[in-house]
């Protein structure tokens, strides 16, 4: 098996762990409020990354690379996990995948050329959002399905970003620091947030568990090493199997129905 498959073959492997994760985020946003989830979310694995893949060692050349990566995946997950307490995990998932057809057009400031089937994806997944996101009119809208757009920007940016870096410093040093930059600008943002609440409880313990080593630690380190041999483009249409996943997670675990509308639209974003 070549590199280029097996770091695709792996990323298929994380984007299933982040959407089985929306439903256990879901539940765990019952007991914690976004931020005080995400600092413990993201501080534990940087502080796991920085001894197991760097050894305790900061490269210089990766600290400012890290740090903008760092900047878009909290504006990620902020506005992910934020959304994720007014809208159900399937739809969350689904708008967070809109991400898929941000990457190209991020991508084509980089460097990259864009093609018809870009700007076809593009298209159809405008078309899928709007039935997704207005199942019943403009009523029916949440402050969720308001918010997620704005993390799967700042992912796509991410996405494209993580695509670009990685070509120089090692991903040994640009996982561990991102991840810590989350962590920082969540706790950073506390005193902003009055309110917060942070009840230690089991549902919750195992949340931070799972998202804290499998779908940060691992996922992350995977991502940055997986991206050095394949595009942004293929990355970003891997990443779009995490909806469905996140959808048959919600099927299963909380039974969750998709109407004809949502279901229609979901269609669109894969398609």
């Amino acid at each position: 098996m070549s590199q280029r498959a097996k770091a695709e073959a792996l990323l298929v492997m994380i984007t299933f762990i982040w959407g089985s994760t929306f439903v256990i985020v879901k539940g765990a946003l019952s007991d914690a409020s976004p931020l005080p989830f995400l600092v413990v979310r993201f501080s534990f694995p940087a502080i796991l990354l920085f001894a197991l893949l760097s050894r305790w060692h900061v490269d210089w050349q990766a600290l400012v690379p890290g740090i903008v990566l760092g900047i878009f995946l909290f504006g990620g997950y902020a506005f992910q996990t934020w959304g994720l307490m007014y809208t159900t995990p399937s739809k969350s998932a689904f708008i967070t995948g809109f991400s898929v057809i941000v990457v190209p057009l991020v991508a084509l400031f980089h460097g990259y050329r864009m093609r018809a089937a870009n700007v076809a994806g593009a298209l159809l997944g405008l078309l899928g959002l709007y039935f997704f996101v207005l199942p019943s009119g403009v009523a029916a809208v949440n402050r969720g399905d308001l918010l997620s757009p704005f993390g799967s920007i700042s992912f796509a940016f991410h996405i494209v970003l993580v695509g670009t870096y990685t070509r120089r410093p090692s991903f040994l040093h640009l996982g561990p620091i991102q991840i810590a930059v989350v962590g920082l600008l969540a706790l950073v943002g506390l005193p902003f947030n009055p309110g917060w609440r942070f009840h230690l409880t089991g549902g919750l313990i195992f949340a931070l568990i799972v998202t804290a080593v499998l779908a940060t630690g691992v996922a992350f380190s995977v991502q940055n090493w997986a991206q050095q041999y394949t595009p942004p483009a293929h990355t970003a249409l891997i990443f779009a199997l995490e909806p469905v996943f996140a959808a048959i997670t919600s099927w299963i675990v909380m039974g969750e129905g998709l109407g004809g509308k949502v279901l229609l639209g979901s269609v669109f974003v894969l398609g």
